[in-house]
């Protein structure tokens, strides 16, 4: 029986579970896997070059007599082989041979070769060229008509050995049954695009003469043809995993109203009109039978907490329980401080669900019926803890989570058949395109409007020589009656890595700055003690906080106008920015010293250039998006989101909307074909099935 594509590779003859274990390395496991290995680049061997017009710097092929062979015994051992054609010569160098090689490399044997072509003492060269031993000079013509793919390979895995599994299967791929067409014809006539079998030959086997700055660009209709296949895959699986998820019931989440409005009228201030436009629409989604799927986008400070909080009372004025998850503990921790003061007053309890502390007292509470508001990490959904009533989740800062701790919070609340709401939240601004590609599963809101009061932060770049100066600005600062932050990338030194410690940096920021109070804050420290360390900078007790990036997120004190961030050529964009989010809360002119050790990077450079060219949380993302790819700005290797194999969301944006719309005709119209995408492009289907 032939192998299927759907087989693993292991079905493919001479492929063993040594060779199997080398394959998925590279994220191969079953057989069509191979044929979706994109080449990195290509090799010319369409056309053989004289040894007279041979390039340094190129890789050619070429024809010759072997003039002269010898084995060298210099600082390395090596056989160096003279290959001549007429007056020219081109020499050979091999580092690694053996016997038989050294047997078949003498004089009088005509030899086709094929490697870079180096500048050496005395002429040119090519260091471990491949080479095909011939019967005469007329044996020597190009073996082929197409170009030869390099592929991404590992250790033990030869380029030969993969083109010699991927060639059999380009064979078949005018098979019946071997690979199916997975798009409708009229789909791909809307966005002209050949067919599978055409495009998947182009991509291994390009003629000599295609476009090859095209093809390894994405912008060759082969790669299109691909990239947009995955793409359809990607949004008919998150769309099938909404669709099955909106087919559960939710917990109506309706409230009078009258404890939602003690509540806003408690505030002290009058929420922005983007507040108010997406609580309406988490209010509207909660008081539905489906459950809610909603993101919340707002930049830094922008009042996403205070959305979270409103719906965890129309939650609880309904009777249902909220857990609220954060990514870390020091975040959980100012997020129950925050949600205690706002909801204690209300009669609705805040409980810490945090590390391995969480109360005897609390584990009942959880389990009970009572509404209430639980806060914690990842241990909210650890075992043996269990929600009686939970009819909401709020995840804050999602990248930092992945897919499945998000669904494990959700299905610990999922008693009685009834699926709590979720509500996803990011002070991360997604651009539109990215948006579309790794959240079509959820609704999405923004809160694109900061409450007023809130003044632009200046942003400057300084190099470490100019340390002096800023630490006089924080004087400055502190004898002005204002709080500054003094963020440090590392908490103790290391001989790896130049950068100054949290520690240090805070004993001589206390020798420099002899009447301001320094404190030091880090992640390492007992959570106990950093939470008095914040609590006392937010009371205004310390004038100066010492800290690593664990303010990044979290930290509310309108007073701190100053904000230096030390080795800032470490950090990313989004962190820079959330970091720089801490000052400019009040009303006070705020800046942002970026204190770095010269010389930059181009990619460093650019990262300072656009933070001090913006403070809008969109534009910093999409330059984020362009500096880093969408797998770092996502947090792929946590969310395994937008693991794209062909398509490139920043390349790609342009086919987001029609893959989008192909992804609902298909599912619509053709379930046969979703499935069939699922299986090829979504890990065996895993993720379709996923809900």
């Amino acid at each position: 029986m032939p192998v299927a594509a759907s087989d693993p590779v292991t079905a493919l003859p001479g492929v063993g579970s040594g060779l199997a274990a080398k394959l998925s390395q590279l994220g191969v496991e079953r057989v069509v896997d191979l044929l979706l290995h994109a080449p990195l680049r290509y090799e010319d061997r369409t056309r053989v070059v004289a040894l007279a017009a041979l390039r340094p710097g190129a890789s050619s092929l070429a024809v010759g007599c072997v003039e002269h062979a010898e084995i060298r015994h210099g600082r390395r051992r090596s056989l160096n082989v003279v290959l001549a054609d007429g007056a020219h010569r081109v020499r050979l160098r091999f580092f690694h041979f053996g016997a038989g090689q050294t047997n078949r490399l003498v004089p009088g044997v005509w030899l086709q070769v094929f490697g870079e072509v180096r500048a050496a003492p005395g002429g040119l060269e090519m260091v471990h060229p491949e080479t095909r031993v011939l019967s005469g000079p007329a044996d020597g013509q190009a073996p082929t008509d197409r170009l030869t793919p390099v592929y991404p390979t590992t250790a033990g895995l030869t380029q030969a050995r993969l083109r010699g599994l991927i060639e059999p299967l380009l064979e078949r791929l005018d098979e019946s049954g071997f690979l199916p067409e997975s798009l409708p014809d009229e789909i791909r006539a809307d966005q002209q695009l050949p067919p599978l079998g055409e495009a998947l030959r182009v991509l291994h086997r390009p003629p000599a003469d295609a476009d090859l700055a095209a093809v390894l660009e994405g912008r060759h209709p082969a790669v299109r043809r691909l990239a947009f296949e995955e793409m359809v895959a990607h949004q008919a699986g998150l769309r099938e995993r909404r669709r099955r998820i909106r087919q559960r019931q939710a917990p109506r989440l309706v409230s009078s109203g009258g404890l939602l409005r003690q509540f806003l009228q408690q505030l002290g201030f009058e929420p922005t009109a983007a507040q108010r436009r997406v609580l309406d629409d988490v209010l509207t989604d909660i008081a539905g039978g489906e459950p809610m799927l909603r993101l919340v986008q707002g930049d830094v400070g922008s009042g996403k907490t205070l959305i979270a909080a409103a719906a965890a009372v129309a939650a609880a004025e309904a009777g249902w329980q909220t857990a609220f998850m954060a990514p870390t503990e020091l975040l959980a921790e100012q997020h129950a401080a925050t949600l205690a003061g706002w909801l204690d007053p209300l009669g609705l309890p805040v409980r810490s669900v945090i590390g391995g502390r969480t109360e005897d007292a609390t584990r009942a509470a959880l389990a009970g019926s009572e509404p209430l508001v639980a806060v914690g990490t990842h241990a909210l959904f650890q075992s043996g803890l269990g929600f009686g009533r939970l009819g909401l989740t709020v995840v804050d800062e999602q990248h930092r989570f992945g897919v499945h701790q998000r669904l494990a919070l959700r299905d610990q609340g999922e008693a009685g058949a009834l699926t709590p709401h979720q509500l996803i939240m990011t002070a991360t601004p997604i651009p539109r395109t990215l948006a579309m590609s790794a959240y079509a599963d959820l609704d999405t809101s923004i809160i694109d409007e900061l409450p007023p009061g809130r003044t632009p932060v200046t942003t400057a770049a300084v190099p470490a020589t100019r340390r002096d100066a800023v630490v006089d600005r924080i004087a400055a600062a502190c004898a002005g009656g204002r709080q500054a932050y003094w963020v440090c990338t590392l908490i103790e030194e290391t001989e790896q890595v130049q950068a100054r410690a949290a520690e240090a940096t805070a004993e001589e920021l206390t020798q420099a700055l002899p009447d301001c109070r320094v404190g030091l804050a880090h992640g390492r420290m007992k959570s106990a003690d950093k939470e008095t360390v914040m609590r006392a900078f937010a009371a205004g007790n310390l004038d100066l906080l010492v800290a690593t990036t664990v303010i990044e997120v979290g930290v509310d004190v309108p007073n701190a106008s100053l904000m230096v961030i030390e080795n800032a050529e470490r950090l990313g964009l989004a962190q820079l920015h959330q970091l720089r989010g801490r000052v400019g809360r009040g009303r006070t002119e705020s800046h942002c010293v970026l204190l770095y050790q010269p010389p930059l990077g181009e990619l460093a450079r650019r990262r300072l250039s656009a933070l001090r060219a913006t403070t809008d949380g969109f534009v910093i993302a999409r330059e984020d998006l362009a500096l880093r790819g969408p797998g770092e700005v996502l947090g792929t290797r946590q969310t395994g989101a937008v693991n794209f194999r062909m398509a490139d969301v920043m390349r790609d944006a342009d086919l987001a909307p029609a893959a989008q719309a192909a992804a609902d005709r298909l599912l619509a119209a053709h379930p046969r074909l979703v499935a069939l995408l699922a299986e090829r492009w979504l890990d065996g289907g895993s993720e379709y099935a996923s809900v």
